[in-house]
Formats: structure tokens, sequence, C-alpha cells
């Protein structure tokens, strides 16, 4: 099985991106847990699993069968957002698999299943300039029925942190897709993955 794990800083269009390959690609999806309100047009199961501060804790603290691989919480302008990556029933398959996260997060999928003959990990980053990111996330807050520019700006720096260069040499991520044109980088991506072979 191939583990695909997209990721790249706020507004680099990864999760664009993973909308295509859903539809383009025979593969699994894994579904990532948040409690963070569900923003116009997610819906709960699909987007991500919507799921309750208590009920997050409840993971947490190994009060529900599932194991949680890696979770993280941002301190946003509207409080603690949780999101976590539990070792559900969504990993038992031997589809292939595509998922979306931070640089963090795939380091513990790799730490959780590194070890795993049968699972070949793959690393997607997706890069865009600065610049063209920023224009990017203004027109899409501008599109929400509240828009929210103090948070937009933590993403944006916090970002720069998260993805820096050292970080990524760390994750031993080598291979970069620009997505300055959509459709030349979904064809890289889907070309690069048929490449790869366990």
């Amino acid at each position: 099985m191939k583990l695909i794990y997209m990721m790249g800083k706020s507004s680099s269009g990864k999760d664009t991106i993973y909308n295509i390959l859903k539809k383009k690609m025979k593969i699994n999806t894994y579904i990532m847990y948040t409690t963070r309100p569900m923003r116009e047009g997610e819906k709960n199961g699909e987007t991500y699993n919507f799921i309750t501060t208590n009920e997050m804790k409840k993971y947490i603290e190994g009060k529900k069968e599932q194991q949680v691989i890696e979770y993280r919480t941002y301190k946003t302008v509207k409080g603690p957002w949780t999101y976590a990556t539990i070792n559900d029933k969504q990993f038992k398959t031997d589809n292939d698999m595509l998922m979306v996260g931070t640089l963090e997060s795939y380091m513990k999928i790799k730490e959780c299943f590194g070890g795993n003959v049968d699972i070949q990990i793959l690393p997607i980053y997706i890069e865009v300039p600065d610049n063209i990111r920023l224009k990017r996330a203004i027109e899409r807050e501008e599109n929400e029925k509240k828009p929210n520019y103090a948070e937009l700006c933590r993403r944006f720096l916090a970002d720069s942190k998260d993805f820096s260069e050292v970080n990524l040499k760390h994750a031993e991520i080598n291979k970069r897709f620009s997505n300055i044109n959509l459709n030349d980088c979904v064809k890289q991506i889907i070309d690069y993955i048929d490449s790869e072979n366990i």
C-alpha cells in the first residue's frame, strides 16, 4: 500500500489538489479528526471528522479503543483547536491511501508506519511563493461569511517556522511540487505517484 501524505503551507493549494486526486485516482482517503468549527461548504466525515473538545480529550487520554498517532492544538484567536490522526479502521485497507496534514504530523506517520514493509510512505510537498500564497489566503478569507484575518496572519507566520528549510531537511523532504499552475502540478504529482513502486 502507498500512503501518500500531502503537505504544504496554508494556501499552497494542497486541499484543492487533494480533492482533485480523490476524483482522478482510485484511492482511499484518510479523514482527520478536529475540534475546530466547521466552515461553510464542509461536511462532517468528508472534510474532517468534527468532534467536540471532550470527545478529543477521551481519544488523547486513551479512553477510546483507537490509538492517537499524533495530535496538535493551535491557540487560535477563537480559542484552542485540536487536530488528530487516529489509528482507526480507515487504515485497515490494502488500497493506496491519501492523507493531508502538517510536516509534524507526517513525521509521526513515518514513526508509526515506517517499519511496515507493506506500506510505502510517499511525501508530497506543495510549495508556492509567499507573495502568491498571501494573495490566495486573503481572497479565500474574503469569501467567508465572517472573515478572520487575525487567524489568517497567525497561520501564515506559523507556517514559516513549521515548514522551515531545517525542518524539511530533517523530514527528508527531497521532492517538491510547485503549484503555480494547478493542472501542471496535479499532473506531476500523479506521474510521481504512479512511478513510485513498493
